[in-house]
């Protein structure tokens, strides 16, 4: 039986579901990451560093190959910059990207309805478009040092609806905010990317809302950025078959606990 937290619309197969995320320092160390990864996971994430490093021509280099990329820069501006930003990503052909859902409702619409007018012109493929709600190494201490009272969980969720309301795909959020997210936004497809995804073998590292992949796959979450258990792991293969084991797994976990 599958968790009821569940998307209700068809989900990628276990393995579909992994992001794996390039946080290295050189296209080097990416390329020889993809090469041995791209048939074993759904997507690369390519982040700040990375991009700095090496540049838009390797997530082009990528995705010309076929490598579905997630491009996690989380544009934050005035909405011009960030709609110009949304679509050079676009170009870039990119499958996923992110904007920050602190930047407002209007820079949120202005992106969103830029690309998709540029898409349609140019015959690109929109890529998803996601929106980051609280960062995952945050906690209430830094939320309050920024100005917001708001306790985590209820700032997620007043930023997940606010993407919705504002035409984005999804959110990034932490895998303990994706139950709440998945009863209270009711936009057909509406995607949930979870960083924070820890085997239960592994450790934290500098992540606080974390969760396993079962736990996160049965709040409800669609996909899940993993980063050093698979890049850092001997065997990174069989890293990702365990992680694979344990998503599948979530099916077991019907109500997963509050």
């Amino acid at each position: 039986m599958t968790s009821p937290f569940a998307s209700e619309y068809p989900q990628p197969k276990a393995r579909e579901r992994i992001i794996a995320a390039l946080d290295v320092a050189t296209a080097g160390e990416a390329r020889q990451i993809v090469d041995e990864l791209r048939d074993e996971v759904g997507a690369f994430k390519i982040g700040s560093q990375l991009f700095t490093s090496a540049g838009p021509d390797l997530v082009r280099e990528f995705t010309s190959a076929g490598v579905r990329v997630f491009l996690d820069l989380k544009f934050h501006d005035i909405p011009n910059t960030v709609a110009k930003a949304v679509i050079e990503s676009a170009r870039l052909g990119v499958w996923m990207l992110n904007v920050h859902t602190l930047g407002g409702s209007r820079m949120m619409r202005q992106a969103v309805d830029d690309v998709r007018q540029v898409c349609e012109q140019e015959n690109l493929a929109r890529p998803l478009m996601i929106g980051v709600t609280v960062l995952t190494s945050s906690g209430e201490t830094e939320m309050s040092e920024v100005g917001i009272k708001a306790d985590i969980p209820s700032e997620v969720l007043r930023l997940a609806r606010l993407a919705a309301d504002s035409g984005l795909d999804g959110v990034v959020a932490s895998p303990q905010e994706s139950r709440s997210i998945r009863e209270a936004v009711a936009k057909p497809g509406f995607t949930i990317v979870t960083p924070g995804i820890r085997p239960a073998s592994a450790t934290n590292d500098d992540q606080k809302r974390v969760m396993t992949p079962a736990e996160a796959a049965a709040y409800g979450s669609d996909y899940l950025v993993i980063g050093r258990p698979i890049t850092s792991a001997s065997d990174r293969r069989a890293a990702i078959e365990s992680i694979v084991n344990e998503i599948e797994s979530a099916e077991l976990l019907v109500d997963p606990p509050r």
